[in-house]
């Protein structure tokens, strides 16, 4: 530190180490900033926030105001897209410390003739420095102190105008500032939508290979259940050679299609669409019709080929081989997956370059959501240049990183430019790992940077939580998935129930990552009202729109998770409580946090019941709920007294 360096400004939040990567928000979001801000000895302190948006020139500057404790505070509305950037500045405020002062003295009925002449020294100090309309207010309180007795010189110097002048010329001594953090601001869907995944090839009628406008046909189904995400497994030609049976055979038989992850063939890769999907033509046309439908498209990316895919012949030098000249193929050992190879990162940054190209292909035909299979596989480098490099062209993209890996570098993924990433929600089941979790989602620096996407299943993982729990597991795991976070998903067969395993796996019988998969979704037993509803609450309650907001309340029973969610700004509340155990029905008596709002144990609330529709009254702090297998959660909102209508 400076031996000249009086002010300290730390523990700036949010920050995400200091000011190495970015924080992430949202267009519309409050950004509220909070510094710890001392000095030595007693001056008092002046603070501000600059802030500088995407379109407007040089810094704004924004007062902040102390909390106490030497904790600091100012926000400002995020109102563009794109790079934003804050640091805070922090000053001996010299007149600000001489107005503090002068009060204290001014009530305890002491002497204030020697004060008299400090402040307007001070002020002769400021007029030096001062200019333009600043220069003649303070020239104006020097000719009142000229004129004017003691007690109303006195009461000039306090005068807020006079502050105000002074504020204006304060040189500011011993000025700090901080680093610059940088804010990306995206759309809300970044931060805010529910997911439907599907294998377009699934849809075709009467036996046949699913096409682009089969899926069309599918759309105002999906649409009715309150999704706003359509996302499709790769749509890319297939290799033949090692092409995998049915349930990942190592032979496949006549007609078997073989992985969609398998990636290319003599037809093309990444930039090609697999022919019996339909044209280019025909993938726009299911783009423009998912946006009737309220509806985006995302796309799915891996970075993977085939044996077959073009650029293993086009450029040999960007994958790898094995000592005896046999292609090195794709492995988590033991297992290994013959049907796909890894290209080399560092034998060529061409091959970067390629793959970026790749994303703006898909990008100029209308998609702006993509999902990245597997980014932990590949280097953090080529993750944080790619991203960066479109994000320049095109500010609208949003990025979902699909990566089951340790903590740390599922982290390290969202620092670089992740927008969103898939979590380890579909194996937390019990009430103190919910809350474990979400306590660490929610905590700073997490929170900042890393947006948790809550997908009940995928095509990889078939839980064993819905293997065995039946109908009400999925009634239990889609109303966690969609209170807990802003962003949820669930995998085509959800809404059917379907979870039969291989045994002792947690993967689905009969993968439809290796055939066609033909589905009634109109079949008994579905859960498709129960997610359109839950769908419709989450569009229509903000505090729903976000994991944030969250606070575990008691209830008195292990298998009921009990949480309130509120959004910034709203005075409503919402209350949920789930019962994580599909096999029986559960009660317990649980608290109301009438302290919250002020109210002793014996108040009463007003409640509305989001599922059912019904308003009614609780009255006193403890409640109790009865939650069935048919429906086992409830949701309510609260509006404390005083904040509108009931």
């Amino acid at each position: 530190m400076s031996p000249h360096r009086r002010v300290v400004i730390s523990a700036i939040t949010p920050s995400v180490e200091e000011g190495r990567y970015a924080v992430k928000r949202c267009k519309g979001d409050r950004l509220a900033v909070e510094a710890d801000i001392f000095t030595d000895g007693h001056e008092a302190i002046g603070a501000e926030l600059w802030v500088r948006s995407p379109v407007r020139r040089g810094w704004t500057r924004i007062a902040m105001h102390a909390l106490g404790n030497d904790r600091w505070r100012a926000e400002t509305k995020l109102d563009e897209e794109g790079g934003w950037q804050f640091r805070v500045v922090a000053w001996l405020d010299l007149f600000g410390g001489f107005v503090r002062d002068t009060e204290k003295k001014r009530d305890a009925g002491l002497s204030l003739t020697l004060e008299s002449e400090e402040g307007r020294l001070l002020i002769e100090t400021a007029l030096r420095e001062a200019a333009g309309s600043t220069k003649a207010g303070i020239e104006k309180i020097l000719e009142g102190l000229k004129v004017l007795g003691p007690a109303d010189r006195i009461a000039l110097l306090l005068a807020p105008e006079t502050s105000q002048a002074m504020h204006a010329a304060d040189h500011r001594p011993f000025l700090g500032e901080s680093y610059v953090q940088e804010v990306d601001v995206e759309r809300e869907r970044a931060g805010f939508a529910s997911w439907y995944e599907l294998f377009p090839r699934s849809y075709g009628k009467g036996g046949k290979h699913g096409t682009f406008r089969d899926v069309i046909a599918q759309l105002p189904r999906i649409q009715a259940m309150g999704f706003d995400v359509l996302y499709l497994t790769p749509i890319h030609p297939i290799g033949t050679t090692n092409r995998k049976g049915r349930n990942n055979a190592l032979k496949a038989g006549p007609g078997d299609p073989g992985s969609s992850y398998a990636i290319g063939d003599a037809s093309g890769g990444h930039d090609a669409i697999h022919p019996e999907l339909g044209s280019l033509e025909d993938f726009r046309a299911l783009i423009a019709a998912a946006k009737k439908h309220g509806m985006e498209l995302a796309l799915d990316i891996a970075v993977q080929m085939s044996p077959d895919h073009p650029w293993l012949k086009e450029h040999p030098g960007w994958f790898i081989r094995r000592p005896d000249g046999s292609m090195k193929y794709a492995e988590n050992p033991p297992k290994k997956y013959e049907d796909i190879v890894n290209p080399d990162f560092y034998a060529d940054r061409a091959l970067w370059t390629a793959l970026r190209d790749i994303f703006l292909h898909w990008f100029g035909q209308g998609v702006r959501i993509f999902r990245v299979d597997n980014p932990h596989t590949k280097p953090f480098a080529f993750w944080q240049w790619l991203i960066a490099d479109i994000r320049a062209r095109h500010p609208d993209v949003i990025f979902l990183s699909e990566a089951f890996t340790r903590p740390k570098r599922m982290y390290q993924l969202a620092k670089i430019g992740f927008d969103e990433s898939y979590t380890y929600f579909t194996w937390r089941h019990s009430k103190y790992e919910f809350i474990d979790y979400m306590g660490e989602l929610t905590a700073a620096p997490v929170r900042d940077f890393f947006r948790p996407h809550f997908f009940t299943n995928t095509p990889d993982i078939n839980p064993p939580f819905l293997q065995t729990g039946g109908r009400s597991a999925f009634l239990i795991r889609a109303a966690l998935a969609a209170t807990l976070s802003g962003l949820w998903g669930i995998y085509s067969g959800f809404e059917l129930c379907e979870a039969e395993p291989l045994p002792g796996r947690e993967e689905y019988k009969d993968s439809e990552k290796y055939e066609l998969k033909r589905r009634d979704f109109g079949q008994p037993g579905n859960i498709t009202a129960e997610i359109a509803q839950l769908n419709r609450i989450r569009a229509a309650e903000p505090a729903l729109h976000s994991h944030l907001g969250i606070t575990f309340y008691n209830a008195f029973n292990d298998n009921i998770l009990y949480y309130g969610k509120t959004a910034p700004g709203r005075a409503e509340r919402l209350l949920i409580a789930v019962n994580l155990d599909p096999h029986h029905a559960q009660g317990c008596d649980f608290e109301i946090p009438l302290w919250e709002w002020g109210l002793a144990d014996h108040e009463s609330l007003m409640v509305e019941d989001l599922l059912h529709g019904h308003k009614f009254t609780w009255t006193g702090k403890i409640q109790h709920m009865h939650l069935t297998e048919e429906m086992p959660y409830a949701i309510w909102r609260i509006r404390p007294p005083g904040s509108g209508a009931q």
